[in-house]
């Protein structure tokens, strides 16, 4: 009787999911869900905004970080996960969802403390923040926000805008300019995200073969589209942090 192939075994979700450092199903579960190299690029535009220009508050810059990491590193990939479980986890409902509860409520404590530490208009941000988070990751209004532009401003931009007034209680053009930077850096990794995520989560496996001009053939594997992608997003969330903690060396060590 000839012998039925297996189908390969479906790849994690993404490069970093189910860590084997951790030993308990529901760690790895959880590193998983925070997504921690995106969380860290988020977060590290979140400083740069804040030590743009001197002089930098650093429980402003604390309470800032907080606030990112609450709504978006834990409240933001929750409810994602609660819609439709793309990372495949085990974890109960209800964790998931007293999770982003006290994400975002967390978030929205700082964000009220913030307004009467840094003034009124601060409110704009808390609200256009709250409506995102929520918005996109549960195709809210008809998933009208749930679209790259929203995610790259959201992600990239407004982070920069937000820690710079809560610092600064303005704007100004190096601060759009900045939001800019941080938008550009978020689609690049939404660009390659985007593909890498399809091949892991979408695709079985891919076949053909590449003829070289020297006459050699290579195969074609699903492992070959997904180191290079995979490998830029491991030097861009790298990038970002080295970036944000030379901004802090300046405002904080350097004189």
């Amino acid at each position: 009787m000839e012998e039925i192939p297996s189908s390969p075994a479906p790849s994690a979700p993404s490069y970093y999911a189910q860590p084997r450092f951790l030993a308990r199903r529901a760690l790895r579960d959880w590193w998983t869900v925070l997504h921690p190299p995106y969380t860290l690029l988020h977060l590290s535009l979140v400083t740069i905004g804040a030590c743009l220009t001197g002089p930098v508050s650093a429980p402003r810059l604390v309470a800032t970080l907080a606030a990112f990491f609450l709504a978006v590193g834990v409240g933001a990939h929750c409810l994602d996960e609660l819609h439709g479980r793309p990372l495949h986890t085990e974890l109960p409902t209800w964790q998931l969802v007293t999770a982003a509860t006290l994400g975002l409520g967390g978030a929205i404590g700082l964000g009220v403390v913030g307004l009467f530490v840094v003034g009124g208009w601060f409110g704009v941000f808390i609200v256009v923040g709250v409506t995102v988070a929520i918005g996109y990751n549960l195709e809210l209004f008809a998933g009208r926000l749930h679209t790259r532009a929203v995610v790259v401003l959201s992600w990239g931009g407004f982070p920069i805008l937000t820690a710079y007034y809560a610092q600064h209680r303005s704007l100004s053009l190096a601060a759009v300019f900045a939001a800019g930077f941080g938008t550009l850096m978020t689609l690049a990794q939404q660009q390659l995200s985007t593909p890498a995520r399809d091949l892991r989560r979408r695709t079985v496996s891919i076949e053909g073969v590449v003829h070289r001009l020297d006459g050699t053939s290579v195969a074609l594997t699903k492992e070959m589209f997904l180191a290079p992608l995979e490998s830029t997003l491991k030097t861009l969330c790298r990038a970002g942090p080295l970036l944000a903690l030379a901004f802090v060396a300046v405002r904080f060590i350097h004189h």
